[in-house]
């Protein structure tokens, strides 16, 4: 490697934030590192965790990334999922709740690297139209435009990091009859919240996160009724008054929503929480990952490197129990595989990897189970770089009593709080509970004295044994 090797870093969310920390913490043990260029459509950092009230299409008729709305919450402890190299009390200066809603997660993400200078290798509203490989010449030609200005340029890399995410491109079922309903219709991707659902009958469709939460926000804020519909198995969780799961929606008759089971609902709004499509319209077929929304995609080596042609990487491209930690982790790796102090096996042998990992993924019976699986992945990636060592496997049980919390109250489990795996320090309680919170600022969360603070409702201890046969079938 030498300094002219140019490396494109295509998006400046978490994943491609994390790839940048990882080259700039290189550079300031004296490494030297590759001439980086970040391409980033928004006009900031931070990706998901950037909120727009817009929908469809951005300003410059670009389809919107951010699938962020007002009032979000962090649905898992910030002890899961923080920088093992800088950590939340390094950044706020004193404790903090363990859910914090999102202006605060985009802080602390954006505040590790606020002090260094890897803003200036990002060029923001920059979109990224066409990657082309050259197999003679062993360089990646790119085509991106500046949506300001229109003006377009072409340049070559000899390394391209995918880090755009996977949860823009919304996956939209279609149901029979549902041309014929009058109210209001969107996909998660374009919910901004739920203030006009106030005494209002809401139907989300899924039973995963997304629906779990956007149902939890529409009764947050005064749906009349929240019902959920499931395709195969309903979230199971001890719903108050107001919210139901019914089986699949099979047809829609103006305002009517008709089950599988034979029952009907009226409603009034309609919320598709149907999930992502992996899609990179700026990538020929050949180096564009096509894979269902799991923990271990077929065809990357150590779930980064992709095996039709090793100098495109990916990060994050995995379904994600860990998220920010596991980016680190990925970065550092991709990182030192360019810096060339990690030898990258030849093609049989990455096959043959990646066929392990894929039989290991295949025997996954249990969310428990799962989230073992994406630790052991972030272990393998850990025990290869210097990323700042940090406990995993307290990791794996802060997701398990995570679990186990929601079974037990699933409106209140964000109150609860955890001990900091990298710190130590035990998370204080939000000044306001969750249900009654309706300002998810920066300053209303900040605006408590951390020596007053109320005792702890409830505190998320580590699974015991029993609970771990439980969530075995979680």
């Amino acid at each position: 490697m030498t300094s002219r090797e140019r490396v494109a870093i295509i998006g400046a969310g978490p994943s491609g934030m994390a790839q940048l920390r990882a080259f700039e913490s290189a550079a300031r043990a004296g490494a030297e590192i590759p001439d980086l260029v970040c391409f980033e459509k928004q006009a900031d950092w931070g990706g998901q965790w950037n909120f727009t009230w817009r929908t469809g299409l951005d300003e410059f008729g670009e389809p919107v990334h951010s699938s962020m709305y007002r009032n979000l919450w962090s649905n898992g402890p910030k002890e899961a999922l923080e920088f093992a190299d800088y950590s939340f009390d390094e950044h706020f200066g004193r404790p903090i709740s363990s859910y914090p809603p999102r202006p605060v997660l985009w802080d602390y993400i954006a505040g590790r690297l606020e002090k260094s200078d890897v803003r200036q290798l990002i060029r923001f509203q920059t979109v990224v139209r066409w990657i082309e490989f050259d197999d003679e010449r062993q360089v990646f030609t790119l085509t991106s435009e500046d949506l300001p200005t229109g003006q377009s340029k072409v340049e070559e890399f000899d390394r391209v990091i995918i880090s755009s995410g996977h949860f823009s491109f919304p996956n939209v079922p279609d149901f029979p009859g549902i041309e014929t309903f009058p109210g209001y219709i969107s996909h998660a991707h374009d919910f901004r919240g739920a203030e006009a659902f106030e005494d209002k009958d809401v139907l989300v469709i899924g039973a995963s996160y997304s629906a779990e939460d956007i149902g939890s926000q529409a009764f947050k804020m005064g749906a009349r009724s929240v019902t959920a519909s499931f395709r195969s198995a309903p979230m199971g969780y001890a719903w108050p008054e107001g919210i139901e799961e019914r089986p699949v929606v099979e047809r829609f008759d103006g305002s009517t929503a008709y089950f599988a089971d034979g029952t009907s609902k009226h409603v009034d709004a309609v919320i598709l929480c149907t999930g992502y499509l992996h899609k990179y319209p700026f990538l020929p077929d050949d180096l564009a990952l096509s894979s269902p929304n799991n923990v271990y995609p077929d065809g990357l080596y150590r779930g980064v490197v992709w095996q039709g042609n090793p100098r495109l990487t990916y990060l994050g491209a995995q379904d994600q129990w860990f998220t920010f930690n596991m980016f680190d982790a990925q970065a550092w790796y991709v990182r030192d595989l360019i810096l060339g102090r990690l030898a990258l096996p030849d093609e049989q042998e990455r096959a043959a990897s990646i066929t392990e990992w894929r039989t290991r993924f295949g025997q996954i019976d249990s969310a428990a189970a799962e989230i073992r699986f994406q630790a052991d992945y972030i272990r393998d990636l850990l025990d290869l770089t210097d990323y700042p060592e940090f406990d995993i496997d307290r990791v794996v049980e802060i997701f398990l009593a995570w679990k186990r919390d929601k079974k037990d109250d699933i409106m209140g489990y964000r109150d609860r709080i955890y001990e900091s795996v990298m710190t130590g320090t035990i998370a204080i309680v939000h000044h306001t509970p969750w249900l009654e919170e309706l300002d998810d600022s920066l300053e209303r969360y900040l605006d408590v004295d951390p020596d007053a603070v109320e005792p702890a409702r409830s505190i998320g201890d580590v699974p015991r044994d029993d609970d771990r046969e439980v969530l075995a079938t979680a």
